[in-house]
């Protein structure tokens, strides 16, 4: 395989990230509650740090629900989409600092951070969705931030994480047709 059918095999067996996408939705939901709640902000904190420890299991389960090859292992192309994830982790210790340091704006740093980690993503998918959104998240979410409450950013990422899923579900169809394209022309 040459690197674009290994990247249209991931676009294809791994239905471009979407069950990463939708555990998300689950996860910033929970993260709404909780900034919905009248805890001190530095419980919020804390709390929101443990809603985004289910999202590999979340992303898992929802895997096998919409038939999705979590691991494809056969392509190298899959480590290189791990690696991606992997460096939002180390983008994470931003995130701790500003905890203690500026309470009421990591929510904000947390989200802009989400954001941002799409953009390679946008590469390894073909995806301009994953592209966009990778710039749109942390600007608006900055904006959004700096002059509202935590859980508006929090009703934004959910409202962010639908959209995406819409335009990911989109993406898919017209993959699984370029596939379908290519694979007749290959038959020729």
């Amino acid at each position: 395989m040459n690197l674009e059918e290994m990247r249209l095999d991931c676009c294809v067996k791994q239905k471009k990230g979407i069950h990463f996408i939708l555990a998300s939705i689950i996860i910033w939901s929970a993260v709404l509650v909780i900034q919905l709640t009248s805890l001190p902000v530095l419980s919020k904190n804390l709390l929101t740090f443990c809603c985004t420890a289910p999202l590999m299991p979340l992303a898992y389960m929802i895997s096998k629900m919409i038939k999705v090859d979590f691991t494809n292992k056969e392509n190298p192309l899959t480590n290189l989409g791990i690696l991606f994830s992997v460096n939002q982790i180390i983008y994470l210790l931003i995130v701790m600092w500003v905890y203690p340091t500026v309470p009421d704006k990591m929510l904000m740093v947390l989200a802009m951070i989400f954001g941002a980690h799409l953009l390679p993503y946008g590469w390894l998918y073909k995806s301009k969705s994953y592209t966009v959104m990778s710039v749109v998240i942390p600007i608006v979410v900055l904006f959004i931030g700096c002059n509202f409450s935590a859980y508006i950013v929090a009703m934004v990422m959910v409202l962010f994480e639908i959209i995406f899923s819409f335009l990911l579900l989109v993406e898919i169809k017209k993959v699984s047709q370029l596939k379908n394209a290519y694979a007749s022309a290959r038959e020729i």
